[in-house]
């Protein structure tokens, strides 16, 4: 499948994709779903992290999250939904869809963590190791 553009992309990626508020996000983390922050570092220590997700960086996202990769997290063996989360919620919904096609359990914040921010959600800072939970 070709696109004629990224927004034509990113259209088809959320196509039937659940994207959550920052408020459900935090209702269904309470259930047992996990936020995985996918940002770089650098975005990560400069806007601060939520406190309880699961650092993975988005180059590895794939192979630390699927249960049966010999490079999973531990975190993979139980399953649940991966809630995705980036700056303003734009690559997640392409990384949602990612994970989505592996069978995975994904959805995506609507607005990344300047929204739950925007929300008064919490926030710490950062940044936690790559492979780590936040701290909270």
């Amino acid at each position: 499948m070709s696109f004629g553009s990224v927004d034509e992309l990113l259209e088809a990626a959320r196509d039937g994709l659940v994207r959550l508020t920052p408020d459900q996000a935090a209702e269904a983390v309470a259930g047992g779903d996990l936020i995985v922050d996918i940002r770089p570092e650098w975005q990560r220590r400069d806007l601060g992290e939520i406190p309880g997700s699961l650092v993975v960086e988005r180059t590895h996202l794939e192979w630390r999250l699927h249960p049966s990769s010999d490079a999973r997290l531990a975190q993979a063996d139980t399953p649940r939904r991966w809630i995705v989360v980036c700056t303003e919620g734009y690559t997640p919904s392409l990384a949602a869809r990612s994970l989505l096609s592996l069978g995975l359990d994904a959805a995506d914040i609507e607005g990344g963590i300047t929204a739950w921010r925007d929300a008064g959600l919490p926030v710490v800072a950062g940044p936690t190791a790559v492979e780590q939970l936040v701290a909270g």
